[in-house]
């Protein structure tokens, strides 16, 4: 069966039974039908003095194109938690349209690992990442009519720093011209997902702290070289209307009924890669367990969250799950390449353990990566029905000698919960370990050293170049107070490096930065490496060419 086919094979719980497990109260239960529901913030106020639960962070290898499985582990984890007796949640990142109807498809996880409702949560689910369109759209409009209307706040026209956003793919909108006559200025659209918006609304601790974030973002700069923001604009407190609901978690369920948070947006890569701190501080003070992902590998996603995300949220990660699957360690091993839309070669899906010992060299960093910020880690071992059994074993015990405090091979894709029990023992096991969390670099160092310690400790670079840009745009933010704040960096997902086609672990590379973005709002400045794009292009074959309705029954058919 497909995995639409799959989801609809289900009769999930009545979305109130799913919050009654949690111990919310009704009152705090906003329903959205019978299966989606917003939590209100009330119930942290209510379980402030209630212990919170192990925080687990699922992260995985650089993939190839397709996918390691990282959201099916995560919620076949907490699937596997609940059916050892854990009272276990799992809190997931909204998918965004883009890949939906582009390469990946949706990101409501796979075969037995899904959450419900699959269709709703990979389209429009409850309209959050419209509304953070809408409030970033809005500053848009507001900005540009402030400068049709004489400019009052004397805005350098060439310094506009705030673009356009779209939910959906679309490269011709990476540079437009906007505005008329001379409040013509260059500007560009991102992805709905890498918008400064969604920033807040996935760091924002509560509606006062996103009302002063809103207000702090930064638009560009004025003719004095002073920061003009969306507060002097007049538009914060209508953006703040726009994102009140947005703000508030989304509870939803897997297919076995473990509850199941799924908030803001994705992206790794571009932008922070991790959903809501709020939903997960709901998640952790009404379950013991709460398993959360990162987007992409841990040099992108796993690192954001653990210098961005817990930065701002103070919460501590008790392990980490680094997820591997024997094809992509081949394909780092030189056994062949992965493309969508074509078959594997057999280099990656058959015997070849040539290709795999090289290959695990990348694995090997993942692994300390998760390390050097003092948690215990469990690798967990992907597996897909032809893998080889000695080879997974291999993996296994493989992982254990290069740090790992264990390693499980987990088959949730095929069989569920029950396919992850063994990788939830290892998990529970690793979270009774002394941790000592600790952030990778000290947040008042200077943005080049930040950058050249990320560059260095999590992607094995031997330095880091700056273009011109980046370096003006450095030092500029630096003499304007946002020298003390975190980075995230913007690179390819499909190698350690800046470079798509280095595999397995590379060194001797330059990582080339070629500008440097200030998302004060959001409280982090982003550093982007050359060839990356903050809008994402259509492939060949759209995911979307095979998405329509039904024509007798109107149900949604082609959605992966």
């Amino acid at each position: 069966m497909t995995d639409l086919q799959i989801s609809r094979s289900v009769r999930p719980r009545p979305i109130l039974d799913i919050a009654e497990q949690l111990g919310l109260q009704a009152d705090e239960v906003s329903t959205f039908g019978i299966n989606k529901a917003k939590i209100s913030l009330r119930v942290l106020n209510r379980l402030k003095a209630r212990p919170l639960g192990r925080y687990v962070l699922v992260t995985a290898i650089n993939p190839t194109p397709l996918g390691e499985g990282k959201t099916t582990t995560s919620i076949g984890l907490a699937m596997g938690l609940s059916r050892l007796g854990k009272r276990a949640a799992v809190t997931l990142r909204q998918p965004s349209l883009g890949p939906v109807f582009g390469i990946k498809g949706g990101g409501t996880g796979g075969g037995r690992a899904q959450v419900l409702p699959m269709e709703e949560i990979n389209l429009h689910f409850t309209g959050d990442a419209h509304a953070v369109a809408a409030s970033h759209n809005l500053l848009s409009a507001f900005l540009d009519n402030h400068l049709f209307h004489g400019n009052e706040c004397a805005f350098d026209i060439e310094r506009i720093a705030w673009p356009r956003t779209m939910g959906v793919s679309d490269r011709a909108l990476r540079q437009v011209m906007v505005g008329e006559k001379a409040q013509q200025h260059g500007s560009q659209f991102v992805i709905t997902e890498a918008s400064e918006i969604m920033a807040i609304l996935a760091l924002a601790s509560s509606q006062v702290d996103l009302r002063q974030r809103l207000g702090r973002t930064m638009v560009g700069l004025k003719q004095s070289g002073a920061v003009g923001t969306a507060e002097e604009l007049g538009c914060a407190g209508a953006m703040a209307v726009l994102l009140k609901d947005a703000l508030l978690p989304n509870l939803v369920q897997t297919l076995e009924g473990t509850p199941a948070f799924v908030h803001a947006g994705p992206f790794g890569n571009i932008a922070h890669g991790n959903c809501s701190i709020l939903s997960d501080a709901v998640a952790l003070r009404c379950a013991d367990y709460v398993v959360t992902e990162a987007g992409f590998g841990s040099d992108l996603g796993a690192e954001k969250f653990f210098n961005i995300k817990c930065r701002v949220s103070g919460f501590k990660p008790a392990a980490a799950v680094v997820v591997a699957t024997l094809r992509a360690l081949k394909l780092h091993g030189s056994g062949g390449v992965a493309k969508v839309g074509a078959p594997l070669p057999s280099g990656l899906t058959g015997p070849n353990m040539p290709a795999l010992e090289k290959g695990f060299a990348n694995l090997e960093q993942h692994i300390a990566n998760a390390r050097i910020h003092g948690i215990p880690v469990v690798v967990a071992v992907n597996a897909f029905k032809d893998d080889v059994p000695a080879e997974l074993e291999w993996v296994r015990n493989r992982s254990r000698e290069v740090g790992a405090i264990d390693a499980a091979v987990s088959t949730h894709w095929a069989d569920g919960g029950r396919g992850a029990e063994l990788l939830a023992d290892a998990v529970v096991r690793a979270v009774e370990q002394p941790a000592n969390f600790t952030h990778l670099y000290d947040v008042n160092w200077p943005i080049r050293k930040k950058i050249e310690t990320i560059a260095t400790k999590m992607y094995g670079a031997a330095g880091v170049s700056f273009e011109a840009t980046a370096d003006r745009q450095i030092d500029a933010a630096e003499s304007l107070g946002f020298g003390r704040m975190p980075v995230c960096m913007a690179k390819t997902p499909l190698s350690l490096s800046h470079d798509p086609a280095l595999k397995g672990r590379p060194t001797g590379f330059t990582v080339p930065i070629k500008e440097l973005r200030i998302l004060a709002g959001a409280g982090f400045v982003t550093a982007v490496c050359s060839g990356i794009q903050l809008m994402p292009g259509l492939p060949k074959k759209p995911a979307g060419e095979r998405v329509d309705l039904d024509p007798v029954s109107g149900e949604i058919v082609g959605l992966s």
